[in-house]
């Protein structure tokens, strides 16, 4: 059976475990689907494609029905170079349609020129036209989900000018916004807020995720109520409430955002997507983790393990200096109680108890750190990486150089292997990542030895996630008996 065969088959049982491994090209009426779509064209008027672009590229334009926008990612981001993957990458992280193209590729030390070369070249599309595009399927679903107004829309997209979303949208998906909300009545209403579904392959260990969460929440700025996380969430200093949850029925978890600026969703989309691992792909990754039998093992106790981060990636650093060499409870509350010494009000209120953001690095770096229960070596390795972190010296943007950063963050007096290597595990969410110092990562170790971790590169990342799934618990148990 060929490769086409396989996903001919696979569209035919609409298998999530496909959804944004390829999509389906119907040569008789010009458009592109996902795999999970109910249609069912004949197998001699269909072709494949690895991912949108290549779709789009071929003449085709996106299904109305399943709305391929919404699919999961490719797990290895699009593009041949490495340039062109990073770049993809951090397209995702950017927070309007109107950014400097020469910024943009300087960051990659390349000229603009370069990289719009290299972006046609292998997809077709230019950065600036890629963005356009991640803005422009972020529209559609608010468009078909929500109740959100129409000129929200465009602004929530990262549009200035309604009429340039009209006729972007428009040369996007060859039907005005309105022609699309009128396609599917089945608006979904909130007081308060909207809601959003966002989509996953399966298997998916949401569970194993909300646990690792709940151990390391962070202050009163997240919350769970039952198997629902809350959080706040600040955007151009303004403050907001999300809350996520899981549909496994439907493969997708179910986003529902409180927040006075509609051009804050897509960057909440996209760090909800990340957090929670979205865009991994479980059959890949056990398709690797199966070579070993002892993995293999754990593994079938809990599929479709992902690896956790967090929300802001300077609260995730700070937490992993503040919970050197003490347990997850007090690295938990010296958190908290950081929080509440130099946190600004968010102007939010919970259960009659006013909520404070996180301290920007800027007021760690300037505080002395009196009253905070912790070592006064650890203090100063707070204070100095902030400063470090705040002044440019360190960056915690996930597209960067993992070796460069463990080998930056390293000269950050206090900082050792272990912190440097969880930080780049759970701050870069770098899959490849293996913090091995750590106390239950190190009993895993040896209990399957070395030589399994290494044959696991460049997803050791799952490892580690899997591994303290499985003994963290088990090693406290045996840790109160001692």
């Amino acid at each position: 059976m060929t490769r086409a065969d396989t996903y001919y088959q696979a569209m035919l049982a609409r298998d999530h475990r496909f959804d944004g491994q390829f999509f389906v090209g119907v040569k008789t009426t010009g458009i592109y689907c996902r795999p999970v779509c109910p249609a069912k064209p004949k197998r001699e008027n269909v072709e494949f494609f690895p991912n949108h672009l290549a779709a789009e590229k071929a003449g085709y334009r996106p299904c109305l029905r399943c709305r391929p926008e919404s699919a999961p990612m490719s797990p290895a981001w699009i593009g041949r170079s490495v340039l062109v993957k990073r770049a993809v990458k951090m397209l995702h992280e950017q927070n309007t349609l109107d950014f400097s193209e020469d910024e943009f590729a300087a960051r990659f030390g390349v000229t603009a020129r370069h990289l719009r070369r290299v972006f046609n070249e292998e997809l077709g599309k230019t950065p600036k036209q890629l963005a356009a595009d991640n803005r422009l399927n972020l529209a559609r679903q608010l468009l078909t989900e929500t109740s959100l107004a129409i000129t929200e829309v465009a602004y929530a997209s990262g549009f200035r000018s309604v009429r340039r979303f009209n006729d972007a949208f428009k040369t996007r998906f060859k039907r005005n916004p309105s022609g699309v909300r009128r396609v599917n009545t089945r608006t979904k209403k909130r007081e308060g807020g909207l809601t959003l579904y966002l989509t996953y392959r399966p298997p998916y260990d949401f569970a194993g995720l909300l646990w690792i969460y709940r151990m390391h929440r962070v202050g009163n700025l997240e919350w769970f109520e039952g198997e629902t996380m809350h959080r706040v969430v600040t955007y151009d200093g303004r403050s907001g409430m999300i809350a996520i949850s899981d549909q496994p029925e439907q493969s997708r978890l179910k986003l529902e955002i409180d927040f006075p600026e509609p051009s804050a969703i897509y960057p909440i989309v996209a760090n909800v997507r990340a957090m929670f691992d979205l865009d991994s792909d479980p059959v890949l990754i056990a398709n690797i983790l199966d070579e070993d039998a002892g993995l293999k093992k754990i593994l079938k106790k809990n599929p479709g393990i992902r690896i956790a981060s967090g929300w802001d990636a300077f609260e995730i650093a700070v937490g992993a200096i503040l919970g050197q060499l003490v347990t997850v409870d007090f690295g938990r509350t010296l958190t908290a109680d950081l929080i509440e010494m130099l946190g600004v009000d968010s102007g939010l209120v919970r259960e009659g108890v006013a909520i404070k953001l996180f301290p920007t690095p800027e007021k760690i770096a300037s505080s002395r750190l009196e009253g905070l229960r912790t070592t006064g070596k650890r203090k100063q390795t707070l204070i100095e990486f902030s400063r470090r972190v705040a002044a440019g010296e360190i960056s915690l943007a996930g597209t960067q150089d993992v070796e460069a950063f463990i080998a930056a963050v390293r000269t950050v007096p206090g900082i050792g292997p272990w912190t440097a290597n969880y930080m780049a595990l759970r701050v870069l969410r770098h899959a490849d990542a293996f913090p091995g110092t750590d106390l239950i990562l190190a009993r895993a170790q040896d209990l399957h030895g070395k030589d399994c971790v290494e044959k696991m590169s460049p997803w050791r990342g799952y490892v580690a996630a899997l591994f303290w799934r499985e003994y963290a618990l088990t090693l406290k148990k045996k840790r109160e008996k001692a």
